[in-house]
Protein backbone atom coordinates (compact mmCIF):
# COMPACT_ATOMS: atom_id res chain seq x y z
CA UNK A 1 0.00 0.00 0.00
CA UNK A 2 1.03 3.37 -0.50
CA UNK A 3 2.18 5.41 2.83
CA UNK A 4 3.52 2.06 4.66
CA UNK A 5 2.56 -1.12 5.52
CA UNK A 6 -1.68 -2.06 6.74
CA UNK A 7 -0.68 -4.45 9.38
CA UNK A 8 1.84 -1.71 11.27
CA UNK A 9 -0.92 1.26 10.61
CA UNK A 10 -3.87 -0.80 12.45
CA UNK A 11 -1.85 -2.91 14.56
CA UNK A 12 -3.38 -0.77 17.75
CA UNK A 13 -6.61 -0.83 17.11
CA UNK A 14 -6.86 -4.76 15.99
CA UNK A 15 -5.62 -5.62 19.22
CA UNK A 16 -8.57 -4.19 20.76
CA UNK A 17 -10.84 -7.26 21.02
CA UNK A 18 -13.65 -5.81 20.52
CA UNK A 19 -12.64 -5.17 17.11
CA UNK A 20 -10.42 -7.47 15.74
CA UNK A 21 -9.20 -8.28 12.26
CA UNK A 22 -13.00 -8.96 11.31
CA UNK A 23 -14.19 -5.85 12.90
CA UNK A 24 -11.45 -3.96 10.52
CA UNK A 25 -12.32 -5.89 7.26
CA UNK A 26 -15.66 -4.13 7.86
CA UNK A 27 -14.40 -1.11 8.33
CA UNK A 28 -12.19 -0.97 5.44
CA UNK A 29 -15.24 -1.96 3.42
CA UNK A 30 -17.67 0.39 5.09
CA UNK A 31 -19.00 3.56 3.15
CA UNK A 32 -20.21 6.49 4.92
CA UNK A 33 -22.16 9.42 3.89
CA UNK A 34 -20.81 12.90 6.29
CA UNK A 35 -22.87 15.60 5.85
CA UNK A 36 -21.20 19.35 6.86
CA UNK A 37 -17.55 19.82 6.88
CA UNK A 38 -17.06 22.04 9.78
CA UNK A 39 -15.76 21.29 13.67
CA UNK A 40 -17.34 18.20 13.99
CA UNK A 41 -16.71 16.76 10.81
CA UNK A 42 -12.75 17.64 11.80
CA UNK A 43 -12.41 14.76 14.17
CA UNK A 44 -14.73 12.73 12.76
CA UNK A 45 -13.24 12.70 9.29
CA UNK A 46 -9.71 12.31 11.26
CA UNK A 47 -10.71 9.56 13.21
CA UNK A 48 -12.50 7.66 10.48
CA UNK A 49 -10.06 7.67 8.04
CA UNK A 50 -7.28 6.75 10.43
CA UNK A 51 -9.07 3.93 11.10
CA UNK A 52 -9.20 2.60 7.86
CA UNK A 53 -13.33 3.39 6.43
CA UNK A 54 -13.34 2.21 3.03
CA UNK A 55 -14.98 5.21 1.72
CA UNK A 56 -16.65 8.69 2.81
CA UNK A 57 -18.76 10.99 1.04
CA UNK A 58 -18.38 14.29 2.56
CA UNK A 59 -21.47 17.27 1.48
CA UNK A 60 -20.51 21.08 2.16
CA UNK A 61 -21.64 23.93 0.01
CA UNK A 62 -19.12 26.07 1.99
CA UNK A 63 -15.95 27.90 2.06
CA UNK A 64 -13.68 28.37 4.99
CA UNK A 65 -13.28 31.11 7.19
CA UNK A 66 -10.82 32.49 9.37
CA UNK A 67 -13.34 32.38 12.44
CA UNK A 68 -13.68 28.65 11.27
CA UNK A 69 -10.03 27.97 12.21
CA UNK A 70 -10.30 27.78 16.10
CA UNK A 71 -12.34 24.34 15.91
CA UNK A 72 -12.20 23.25 12.38
CA UNK A 73 -8.67 21.87 12.82
CA UNK A 74 -8.53 20.19 9.32
CA UNK A 75 -7.58 23.27 7.78
CA UNK A 76 -4.92 25.92 8.07
CA UNK A 77 -4.66 29.68 6.96
CA UNK A 78 -3.72 28.72 3.58
CA UNK A 79 -7.07 26.96 2.84
CA UNK A 80 -8.81 30.20 3.52
CA UNK A 81 -11.36 30.73 0.34
CA UNK A 82 -11.22 27.54 -0.35
CA UNK A 83 -14.25 24.86 -0.65
CA UNK A 84 -14.50 23.32 2.62
CA UNK A 85 -14.53 19.58 1.17
CA UNK A 86 -11.35 19.68 -1.11
CA UNK A 87 -9.72 21.12 1.99
CA UNK A 88 -10.46 18.26 3.98
CA UNK A 89 -10.14 15.36 1.23
CA UNK A 90 -6.73 16.37 0.40
CA UNK A 91 -6.26 16.45 4.36
CA UNK A 92 -7.74 12.81 4.99
CA UNK A 93 -5.78 11.69 1.87
CA UNK A 94 -2.20 12.85 3.49
CA UNK A 95 -3.13 10.63 6.49
CA UNK A 96 -4.64 7.94 5.21
CA UNK A 97 -4.74 7.26 1.18
CA UNK A 98 -6.55 4.08 1.52
CA UNK A 99 -9.77 6.24 2.45
CA UNK A 100 -11.44 7.36 -0.29
CA UNK A 101 -13.11 10.68 0.20
CA UNK A 102 -15.72 11.89 -2.37
CA UNK A 103 -16.03 15.22 -2.30
CA UNK A 104 -19.35 16.89 -2.63
CA UNK A 105 -19.61 20.46 -2.84
CA UNK A 106 -23.30 20.90 -1.75
CA UNK A 107 -25.81 21.57 0.37
CA UNK A 108 -27.86 18.72 1.53
CA UNK A 109 -31.74 19.33 1.45
CA UNK A 110 -34.76 17.35 0.63
CA UNK A 111 -34.30 17.50 -2.85
CA UNK A 112 -30.60 15.35 -2.92
CA UNK A 113 -30.84 13.69 0.66
CA UNK A 114 -31.92 10.45 -0.98
CA UNK A 115 -28.98 10.42 -4.44
CA UNK A 116 -26.79 11.79 -1.48
CA UNK A 117 -27.15 8.66 0.62
CA UNK A 118 -27.44 6.48 -2.10
CA UNK A 119 -24.72 3.29 -2.03
CA UNK A 120 -23.57 3.86 1.75
CA UNK A 121 -23.77 2.23 4.23
CA UNK A 122 -23.85 4.80 7.34
CA UNK A 123 -25.10 8.50 7.33
CA UNK A 124 -23.37 10.91 10.09
CA UNK A 125 -24.66 14.54 10.87
CA UNK A 126 -22.16 17.02 11.15
CA UNK A 127 -24.49 19.65 9.62
CA UNK A 128 -26.05 21.22 12.91
CA UNK A 129 -28.81 22.29 11.30
CA UNK A 130 -31.81 21.87 12.32
CA UNK A 131 -33.92 20.88 9.06
CA UNK A 132 -30.60 19.04 8.05
CA UNK A 133 -31.10 16.18 10.89
CA UNK A 134 -34.58 16.06 10.28
CA UNK A 135 -34.57 15.20 6.39
CA UNK A 136 -31.55 13.09 7.69
CA UNK A 137 -32.99 11.32 10.00
CA UNK A 138 -36.60 11.22 7.98
CA UNK A 139 -34.37 9.73 4.87
CA UNK A 140 -32.57 6.87 7.13
CA UNK A 141 -35.81 6.11 8.94
CA UNK A 142 -37.14 5.43 5.65
CA UNK A 143 -34.14 3.02 4.42
CA UNK A 144 -33.02 1.63 7.33
CA UNK A 145 -29.85 3.12 7.33
CA UNK A 146 -27.97 3.98 10.59
CA UNK A 147 -27.69 7.89 11.58
CA UNK A 148 -24.95 9.07 14.11
CA UNK A 149 -26.57 13.38 14.83
CA UNK A 150 -24.65 15.77 16.55
CA UNK A 151 -24.70 18.94 17.90
CA UNK A 152 -23.10 21.69 19.64
CA UNK A 153 -23.78 25.58 21.21
CA UNK A 154 -21.56 27.50 23.50
CA UNK A 155 -20.21 24.68 26.08
CA UNK A 156 -22.69 21.28 25.25
CA UNK A 157 -23.42 19.13 23.14
CA UNK A 158 -24.58 15.54 22.04
CA UNK A 159 -24.16 12.99 19.84
CA UNK A 160 -26.50 9.75 19.10
CA UNK A 161 -27.43 6.87 16.96
CA UNK A 162 -30.85 6.98 15.73
CA UNK A 163 -32.54 4.76 12.94
CA UNK A 164 -31.00 1.68 11.42
CA UNK A 165 -33.60 -0.38 13.39
CA UNK A 166 -33.16 2.51 16.85
CA UNK A 167 -36.17 4.86 16.79
CA UNK A 168 -35.70 8.10 14.76
CA UNK A 169 -34.50 11.61 15.97
CA UNK A 170 -38.05 12.56 15.82
CA UNK A 171 -39.19 9.64 18.90
CA UNK A 172 -36.46 11.82 20.56
CA UNK A 173 -36.77 15.42 19.71
CA UNK A 174 -40.60 15.53 18.77
CA UNK A 175 -41.27 18.86 20.45
CA UNK A 176 -39.38 22.06 18.75
CA UNK A 177 -37.07 23.83 20.96
CA UNK A 178 -37.74 27.28 22.08
CA UNK A 179 -34.97 28.01 20.03
CA UNK A 180 -32.14 27.16 17.79
CA UNK A 181 -28.91 28.43 18.42
CA UNK A 182 -25.77 28.83 16.26
CA UNK A 183 -22.57 29.08 16.42
CA UNK A 184 -22.46 32.98 15.00
CA UNK A 185 -25.00 33.97 17.57
CA UNK A 186 -24.26 31.78 20.68
CA UNK A 187 -20.22 31.06 20.20
CA UNK A 188 -19.17 27.65 20.97
CA UNK A 189 -15.60 26.46 22.41
CA UNK A 190 -13.27 24.63 20.21
CA UNK A 191 -12.24 21.77 22.41
CA UNK A 192 -16.17 21.11 23.24
CA UNK A 193 -16.76 20.98 19.26
CA UNK A 194 -13.67 18.32 20.01
CA UNK A 195 -15.34 16.31 22.31
CA UNK A 196 -18.40 15.76 20.97
CA UNK A 197 -16.99 14.96 16.98
CA UNK A 198 -14.82 12.20 18.93
CA UNK A 199 -17.95 10.84 20.41
CA UNK A 200 -19.90 11.29 17.02
CA UNK A 201 -16.32 9.34 15.21
CA UNK A 202 -16.64 6.39 18.14
CA UNK A 203 -20.18 5.98 17.21
CA UNK A 204 -19.94 5.76 13.97
CA UNK A 205 -16.85 3.27 13.64
CA UNK A 206 -18.97 1.03 16.05
CA UNK A 207 -21.70 0.57 13.96
CA UNK A 208 -19.47 0.52 10.90
CA UNK A 209 -17.29 -2.27 12.71
CA UNK A 210 -20.02 -4.54 14.09
CA UNK A 211 -18.92 -3.67 17.21
CA UNK A 212 -21.48 -4.44 20.86
CA UNK A 213 -22.99 -3.10 22.66
CA UNK A 214 -23.98 -1.06 19.56
CA UNK A 215 -24.46 2.86 20.26
CA UNK A 216 -27.87 3.12 18.10
CA UNK A 217 -30.78 4.00 20.43
CA UNK A 218 -27.97 6.18 22.86
CA UNK A 219 -27.36 9.71 23.54
CA UNK A 220 -24.57 10.84 25.18
CA UNK A 221 -23.71 14.35 26.16
CA UNK A 222 -21.62 16.85 27.23
CA UNK A 223 -21.34 19.83 29.50
CA UNK A 224 -18.06 21.65 29.38
CA UNK A 225 -18.64 24.11 32.42
CA UNK A 226 -19.51 21.38 34.96
CA UNK A 227 -16.80 18.83 33.04
CA UNK A 228 -19.62 16.24 33.45
CA UNK A 229 -20.98 13.43 30.67
CA UNK A 230 -24.58 12.52 30.81
CA UNK A 231 -27.03 10.54 28.71
CA UNK A 232 -29.63 8.27 28.34
CA UNK A 233 -30.91 4.92 25.94
CA UNK A 234 -34.29 5.47 24.45
CA UNK A 235 -34.88 2.14 22.83
CA UNK A 236 -38.30 1.76 21.72
CA UNK A 237 -39.32 5.31 22.14
CA UNK A 238 -42.60 5.75 19.91
CA UNK A 239 -42.46 7.18 16.44
CA UNK A 240 -44.43 11.00 17.15
CA UNK A 241 -48.41 11.02 14.83
CA UNK A 242 -47.49 14.28 13.81
CA UNK A 243 -44.34 14.56 11.45
CA UNK A 244 -44.51 17.61 9.32
CA UNK A 245 -41.59 16.72 6.66
CA UNK A 246 -39.28 19.21 4.99
CA UNK A 247 -39.53 19.48 0.91
CA UNK A 248 -37.28 21.82 -1.43
CA UNK A 249 -38.94 24.85 -2.80
CA UNK A 250 -38.69 23.83 -5.93
CA UNK A 251 -41.61 21.32 -5.80
CA UNK A 252 -43.62 23.98 -4.40
CA UNK A 253 -46.74 23.72 -6.80
CA UNK A 254 -49.19 26.08 -8.24
CA UNK A 255 -52.20 25.07 -6.26
CA UNK A 256 -50.15 25.26 -2.74
CA UNK A 257 -51.10 27.41 0.15
CA UNK A 258 -47.38 28.92 0.24
CA UNK A 259 -46.77 31.53 3.57
CA UNK A 260 -43.13 32.91 4.06
CA UNK A 261 -42.66 33.59 7.55
CA UNK A 262 -39.79 35.90 7.04
CA UNK A 263 -39.64 39.67 7.51
CA UNK A 264 -38.95 41.77 4.42
CA UNK A 265 -35.05 42.60 5.13
CA UNK A 266 -34.17 38.59 5.01
CA UNK A 267 -35.09 38.42 1.49
CA UNK A 268 -37.61 38.40 -1.30
CA UNK A 269 -40.26 36.44 -1.27
CA UNK A 270 -39.55 31.97 -1.50
CA UNK A 271 -42.19 31.95 -3.94
CA UNK A 272 -44.27 33.66 -6.52
CA UNK A 273 -47.22 32.57 -4.75
CA UNK A 274 -45.78 33.10 -0.79
CA UNK A 275 -47.81 35.83 1.37
CA UNK A 276 -45.93 37.02 3.92
CA UNK A 277 -47.28 36.58 7.38
CA UNK A 278 -45.88 36.24 10.73
CA UNK A 279 -45.93 33.20 12.72
CA UNK A 280 -48.07 34.07 14.90
CA UNK A 281 -50.50 35.51 12.63
CA UNK A 282 -51.00 31.08 11.99
CA UNK A 283 -53.09 30.68 15.21
CA UNK A 284 -56.93 31.23 15.53
CA UNK A 285 -58.59 33.56 13.33
CA UNK A 286 -55.43 33.44 10.78
CA UNK A 287 -55.48 32.12 7.10
CA UNK A 288 -56.69 28.46 6.65
CA UNK A 289 -55.43 26.70 3.20
CA UNK A 290 -58.73 25.47 1.00
CA UNK A 291 -59.93 21.81 1.97
CA UNK A 292 -57.47 19.83 -0.53
CA UNK A 293 -54.54 22.27 -0.67
CA UNK A 294 -51.08 21.72 0.75
CA UNK A 295 -49.74 24.18 3.39
CA UNK A 296 -46.26 24.98 2.40
CA UNK A 297 -44.50 27.06 5.52
CA UNK A 298 -41.07 28.77 4.60
CA UNK A 299 -38.75 30.22 6.90
CA UNK A 300 -34.76 30.63 7.47
CA UNK A 301 -33.73 27.33 9.91
CA UNK A 302 -37.80 25.65 9.96
CA UNK A 303 -38.17 26.92 13.26
CA UNK A 304 -40.65 29.66 12.70
CA UNK A 305 -41.97 27.13 9.94
CA UNK A 306 -42.54 24.25 12.68
CA UNK A 307 -44.11 26.84 15.09
CA UNK A 308 -46.26 28.19 12.23
CA UNK A 309 -47.37 24.55 11.46
CA UNK A 310 -47.98 23.33 14.92
CA UNK A 311 -50.55 26.54 15.48
CA UNK A 312 -52.39 25.34 11.87
CA UNK A 313 -52.39 22.20 12.49
CA UNK A 314 -54.04 23.05 15.66
CA UNK A 315 -57.28 24.23 13.78
CA UNK A 316 -56.47 22.39 10.54
CA UNK A 317 -55.91 18.66 9.85
CA UNK A 318 -54.56 18.97 5.71
CA UNK A 319 -51.08 18.80 4.69
CA UNK A 320 -48.70 20.48 6.35
CA UNK A 321 -44.54 20.71 5.05
CA UNK A 322 -41.96 23.02 5.56
CA UNK A 323 -39.13 24.34 3.80
CA UNK A 324 -36.07 25.68 5.48
CA UNK A 325 -34.29 28.37 2.79
CA UNK A 326 -31.02 28.54 4.39
CA UNK A 327 -28.46 30.21 6.72
CA UNK A 328 -26.79 33.39 5.38
CA UNK A 329 -23.72 33.00 7.26
CA UNK A 330 -23.28 28.89 6.42
CA UNK A 331 -21.60 28.44 9.89
CA UNK A 332 -21.60 24.69 10.68
CA UNK A 333 -20.33 23.83 13.95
Amino acid sequence: MAGGDAVSRYARQVAVPELGDAGQARLRAASALVVGAGGLAAPVLQYMAGAGVGMIRLVDGDVVAESNLHRQTLFRMVDIGRPKVEAAREAVAGLNPECRVEAVRDVLGPGNAAVLAEGVGLVLDCADSFAASYVLSDLCAEKGLPLISASVIGTEGYAGGFCGGAPSLRAVFPDLPQRLGSCAEDGVLGPVVGVIGGLQAQMALAVAAGMEPSPLGRVVSFEAMAHRFGGFRFDGAPEPDWRPGFIDPATIAADDFVIDLRAPEEGPLAHPLARRIAPEAMGDGGPCPAPGQRAVLCCRSGLRAWTAAERLAARWDGEITLVALGDQTGETA
